[in-house]
């Protein structure tokens, strides 16, 4: 070889595995670190006291504190995490149910005329006109307290 080196040749191939296995762990330190921060701040049971001793003890000596935490409360750490995230859920669903509204859908509100018509109850005028007021928005589906014009047949 000449005096001018190659980077590869410089960095063999056992080199970059260490350096990724070392890259890999000390991301994982890190994610860990976090994970135990927000769940010494998502812990109710915890009162302040006790969540700044955990913080200072996990922060001045990391992998002391970080170690002593998960053998001493690792156990319930799942359980607090599924419990926040069946929390989580359950107020999404209470708001998607209230922005539904528990409306009834266009179509099933279209369903519910024809039934209707194909009873007698209204006429095909009653029908179409009421067919109209859904399709553009303003009819039952909008309005659930109102109910079409029924015929004395």
């Amino acid at each position: 070889m000449t005096a001018q080196t190659y980077m590869a040749y410089d960095f063999p191939l056992l080199g970059a595995f260490w350096a990724m296995l070392f890259f890999f762990l000390w991301i994982m330190w890190f994610v860990l670190l976090f994970r135990i921060v927000a769940d010494i701040f998502r812990d109710d049971a915890l009162n302040g006291w006790a969540k700044t001793g955990w913080l200072l003890f996990c922060i001045l000596l990391p992998f002391l504190g970080v170690f002593v935490y998960v053998i001493a409360r690792g156990r319930t750490m799942g359980r607090r995490e599924v419990a926040q995230a069946r929390a989580r859920q359950e107020v999404f669903d209470a708001y998607v149910r209230e922005a539904a509204g528990g409306r009834s859908s266009s179509v099933d509100e279209l369903a519910r005329l024809s039934e209707i018509r194909d009873r007698g109850a209204i006429t095909d005028e009653e029908f179409r006109r009421a067919k109209e007021l859904v399709l553009t928005g303003h009819g039952p589906a909008e309005h659930s307290g109102s109910t079409p014009h029924t015929s004395g047949r």
